[in-house]
């Protein structure tokens, strides 16, 4: 029974959040949610992570140039798509989101990983085990973050857009971000869209499909 009860404290309460308070996230707080980060497994045991933690709205709107644009490709895009009820009402409410979110989180963090090789064109599967490493750390993040109170939304970057956010902060050569992670304590009107319901024996398959 405390098994399942800190399974649900730590996974069960992590929802995307959207909609932020003006409420700074206190430094040590972030020092923390991080550290879990780097405590997820890795392939080659090295940890090749860096976070930039962005607070000030200059910083942040600065690595946000090519957010709004792509959003709206975003929202013109579903139109043409197929969904069901509830991606429907997500993408929805999700994707006008995508540049306020992240300029009003209590503070954005830019991971980034080490990659070796040419993450589109891998030359076998083991050559994303540093992707697939640091996706391990940012739900290590995400999972504290909600231990903490918190609420994180994710932008995944489209086409070369997180090379301009990458070349306003500085980022050397050789390292990728994955996506922008906004962190923040979530407003009190928060949305949250509906998550289908998903009877998790119907996903576990024994001995055989």
């Amino acid at each position: 029974m405390e098994l399942l009860s800190l399974q649900k404290e730590a996974v069960y309460r992590r929802r995307t959040i959207r909609d932020f308070a003006e409420k700074d996230v206190p430094a040590d707080t972030v020092n923390r949610i991080l550290q879990a980060g780097l405590k997820a497994p890795t392939n080659n045991h090295l940890r090749e992570w860096e976070f930039v933690v962005l607070r000030s709205r200059q910083s942040i709107e600065a690595v946000l140039g090519q957010v709004g644009e792509k959003a709206q490709q975003q929202m013109q895009a579903l139109a043409s798509r197929r969904l069901d009820d509830c991606q429907r009402s997500m993408y929805l409410d999700a994707v006008p989101k995508q540049y306020h979110m992240l300029s009003q989180s209590g503070c954005l963090i830019l991971p980034f990983y080490k990659q070796n090789g040419d993450l589109l064109r891998p030359s076998a599967l083991q050559s994303l085990n540093g992707f697939a490493a640091v996706w391990c750390c940012i739900e290590n993040i995400l999972l504290a973050a909600a231990a903490e109170g918190l609420g994180c939304a994710i932008r995944i970057p489209t086409g070369e857009e997180w090379k301009f956010a990458a070349s306003q902060i500085s980022a050397p050569e050789g390292y990728i971000m994955p996506c922008y992670l906004a962190l923040g304590y979530p407003a009190d009107d928060a949305a949250l869209p509906k998550q289908e319901p998903i009877d998790p024996l119907k996903k576990i398959h024994l001995e055989k499909w």
